[in-house]
């Protein structure tokens, strides 16, 4: 006020928290979200059922799913969401694991701002824990070789426990762990993988157990004339992006026709025209033809009474697959053909259940492709992100050559040392420190709980434990005892595990310090409920 007159700063429709309140918002988001997600963790968590505006149904476990899948309008909340995002797109696992500690983070800042610890210190205390929990998760770390199999499947069955297709999860990790391998490529002594070079498709009808690698590409399409071969063997594949028929011109024109001759002489030029663009085909030797565009009848008559199996409409992104898989080469002008522009196939064949045509027996492919079956839509979105999963996490321990044990093994021992280190650093610090290494217990304690065992019991016999110096002792989720997870065979990758510190640290540490929120409400037009009239 001033001289009796308000001063107006913020607009009318700035809804402004600060202070204590704006601190407990952000706190009440990440502990609600974290929440949402909080049953799913570990291999016996459980599934959440939502549907969409439009009735869409989604079952899954899959945090990243599940925290994209709902609206939220809470700008804290929306940023433990974009914690979920990072992870996923940065590692492709442990988004729940992220998320739960981003709210164990943020609950222990609560505590701590009861007792009046500035959040400055709070969020140095949480990033000096980072650095120190990086550190100490470097050294839990072991190396993998990426030839050696066996070590990346217990890796990919790791990342896969836990979902709706526990049936078929050893069939999986082979699978996963042959397309991962076959597309991965050693770049100036360093292993790189391009996660687009694996396809996954899906064909609802069958059990989940028929999925299988196809070393090659899969073509959700059918040949386009029936007197075309159903199969062919040493197929070398044309791969056209381009039409063959005729096309209407850019330009607005008009033939003029006025007698019988001319009609006879268009239409045989017509002909002329379409004999010639499936001769191009023919006369590369190409015994297989990938269209991106369409064939006209005449073209596919004459491909059929040629011996030629052609498909049309093939989607770009499938063209781009096969070129890959094929080593062919995508050329825009059927004229343009040569023979070195073929890929090859050592078997090309439509399926006699299902509308799929299979490119299988490449040599050295550059892409290769997953076909996944299952008796319904949910299974098989669900056994799509469960190969997701999978692929990701094998990529991860291919290209850093670097793993680390699982069942909440790690995070005992990163509580217990985080818990030493504080006592070093003196002041206020090391009791935000010891927060930090508190926020750990939230993942053993969460893994006891979906399990159905004491939390309390658990997290003092995996104390014990690693007291007694057994740094790779973790939770059977099945039986309820304290193992060697090493032994267990229970790995994830190193990344994974530093991500997800990371984030969730550097999350935490920035909302805590969040002491003003002016949010703008969205104005409502005038006459309508809460708007100048309602």
């Amino acid at each position: 006020m001033l001289a009796g007159q308000p001063i107006i700063i913020l607009r009318e429709n700035v809804e402004r928290n600060y202070g204590k309140e704006a601190q407990r918002s952000n706190i009440t988001a990440a502990k609600a979200i974290a929440g949402a997600v909080r049953t799913t963790l570990g291999p016996r968590g459980m599934d959440k059922m939502l549907v969409g505006s439009t009735g869409d149904i989604v079952i899954t476990n899959d945090g990243a799913t599940i925290l994209q899948e709902i609206s939220v309008q809470h700008p804290g909340a929306k940023m433990v969401i974009e914690v979920a995002k990072t992870q996923d797109d940065e590692v492709g696992d442990g988004t729940t694991t992220a998320v739960i500690l981003v709210g164990a983070l943020m609950e222990q800042a609560e505590s701590l701002l009861d007792q009046g610890i500035h959040p400055t210190v709070i969020a140095q205390g949480y990033r000096l824990g980072m650095e120190k929990a990086i550190e100490i998760v470097d050294g839990l770390s072991l190396k993998v070789d990426p030839s050696d199999k066996k070590t990346l499947a217990k890796i990919c069955d790791t990342a896969i426990t836990g979902k709706s297709i526990e049936g078929v999860k050893e069939k999986l990790d082979g699978i996963i762990v042959d397309a991962v391998s076959a597309v991965a490529q050693k770049v100036n002594g360093k292993i790189t993988i391009d996660e687009d070079d694996v396809m996954v498709k899906k064909q609802r009808g069958q059990a989940m157990d028929d999925a299988e690698l196809i070393r090659g590409v899969v073509i959700d399409k059918k040949r386009v004339h029936e007197g075309m071969p159903k199969k062919v063997t040493k197929a070398k594949v044309a791969l056209i992006a381009t039409p063959l028929e005729i096309t209407k011109t850019q330009v607005k024109a008009k033939i003029k026709i006025s007698t019988a001759e001319q009609i006879a002489a268009f239409s045989e030029q017509e002909g002329e025209t379409l004999k010639k663009l499936a001769d191009y085909v023919i006369d590369s030797g190409a015994n297989v033809l990938l269209c991106q565009k369409g064939l006209s009848d005449p073209v596919q008559f004459r491909l059929a009474k040629a011996g030629v199996l052609a498909v049309e409409d093939v989607p770009e992104s499938d063209m781009k697959y096969a070129a890959q898989a094929l080593n062919g080469t995508i050329v825009n002008k059927p004229e343009d053909l040569l023979a070195k522009d073929l890929g090859a196939a050592e078997t090309v064949e439509e399926d006699s259940n299902i509308d799929i045509i299979r490119f299988s027996g490449c040599r050295n492919p550059k892409a290769i492709a997953i076909l996944l079956r299952g008796s319904s839509d949910y299974l098989l979105d669900e056994l799509e992100r469960a190969v997701y999963d999978g692929k990701r996490v094998v990529m991860d321990a291919m290209e850093d050559g670097t793993f680390v044990v699982g069942g909440a093994a790690v995070e005992i021992e990163l509580l217990m040392k985080i818990k030493d280190y504080s006592a070093s650093v003196g002041g206020r610090v090391q009791l935000a420190l010891e927060a930090y290494a508190a926020a750990f217990e939230s993942i053993p304690r969460t893994l006891a709980e979906n399990s159905g065992y004491n939390p309390i019991d658990k997290l003092v016999d995996l104390k014990t434990a690693h007291a007694k110096g057994k740094k790779n002792a973790g939770l059977n989720v099945y039986t309820g005892e304290i193992i060697d997870m090493h032994a267990e065979g229970v790995f994830e990758p190193l990344r994974s595990k530093r991500q997800s510190i990371q984030s969730a640290s550097e999350t935490a540490a920035m909302l805590v310090r969040v002491d003003d929120m002016m949010i703008t409400q969205q104005k409502r037009p005038a006459g309508m409920p809460g708007g100048p009239m309602g």
